[in-house]
């Protein structure tokens, strides 16, 4: 350690602007990578403090749980399972979760444990995830949900969602199948595949070969895309079907295109989302976009809407916030 530091001396006394730049940004970096590391993983440090009292009903909801909740109610002879890292055990670690009030009325629904170190064995992803110095990168989080979303599908197979979804139609018919997010980019937010299918075999490969952790989304949408090109040879890639994978308009799973998610909290006429979602399967309302815009209950914005006819309990408990948010205002 002390020759360490007499050669970073050195380096500092005889390179001082670039050598201070890049002590301030390690720095920074590090502080930053570890806030990521300490919420994702230890959740003893998120507050859990808000609960349900005992008259809680499963009128209550909350805005985590559109995908599950609406997923459960297109699908009801299906499984829909939420895997969470750091659960201790399903479902009965979770009982007084505020989050979980209304996925708890859903029998279909189970509340499973990720162990991510299982999950990975036996994959190309498994010296990846092991690494210690992988967990320092600053987009560690939404990579390693890359990392899990692609194992998961060649593992087990199935329809995998991100929680930000609204789920409109039963979704079992689109088999082998990953959405269009816009023009020539595909999204992982939706994947349905059959267990160990090659195309997901191909994208844990490219996951490790083409790995770059530092490039936001060069291990989600950048990757499936760069994959369904090699597998159609394609340069470009439109609505198609090739060599028995589906790449889906976007109207299917993302008619609100991410650069328009404003969209979801503007007025609509009943008739204009009709002809919206006409195609619709699903809607992405781009969480990490939207989180901090309120929309409240009743309100002919978009996402109201798509609440009052697809996630009623949510839409409830909106009505309820906006009447007792009425009443403290007077």
């Amino acid at each position: 350690m002390p020759s360490c530091l007499l050669t970073l001396t050195r380096v500092v006394l005889s390179h001082k602007p670039w050598a201070l730049f890049i002590l301030i940004f390690m720095f920074v970096s590090f502080a930053y990578i570890k806030l990521y590391r300490r919420i994702w993983e230890n959740p003893k440090n998120i507050d859990y403090s808000y609960t349900l009292s005992a008259e809680s009903s499963c009128a209550h909801s909350v805005p985590s749980s559109h995908s599950t909740a609406s997923a459960a109610r297109t699908h009801p002879g299906s499984r829909v399972v939420v895997l969470m890292k750091g659960l201790a055990s399903a479902n009965t670690s979770l009982t007084k979760h505020w989050a979980f009030s209304l996925l708890r009325c859903f029998p279909n629904v189970e509340i499973q444990p990720l162990d991510l170190t299982e999950l990975f064995s036996g994959t190309p992803l498994k010296k990846w995830y092991l690494w210690p110095l992988r967990h320092w990168e600053p987009h560690f989080v939404p990579v390693l949900s890359d990392a899990c979303r692609i194992v998961l599908m060649w593992k087990f197979g199935g329809i995998y969602l991100d929680t930000d979804f609204i789920v409109l139609k039963n979704l079992e018919n689109l088999t082998n199948a990953i959405g269009i997010q816009d023009e020539d980019v595909l999204n992982g937010a939706f994947l349905s595949f059959k267990p160990k299918h090659e195309f997901m075999e191909l994208c844990m490969q490219d996951f490790v070969q083409n790995y770059n952790g530092w490039i936001w989304g060069h291990q989600g949408p950048g990757l499936v895309t760069r994959v369904f090109k090699k597998w159609c040879s394609l340069k470009t890639i439109t609505s198609m079907s090739c060599k028995g994978v589906r790449a889906l308009a976007p109207e299917a799973v993302y008619p609100i295109p991410w650069q328009r998610w404003r969209k979801l909290f503007e007025s609509i006429s009943a008739l204009e989302l009709h002809k919206l979602l006409k195609n619709s399967y699903a809607v992405h309302i781009w969480n990490k976009l939207s989180h901090g815009t309120k929309v409240r209950g009743p309100s002919q914005a978009l996402l109201a809407q798509l609440y009052s006819q697809f996630c009623p309990a949510t839409y409830a408990k909106m009505k309820q916030d906006t009447e007792e948010w009425s009443r403290r205002a007077v």
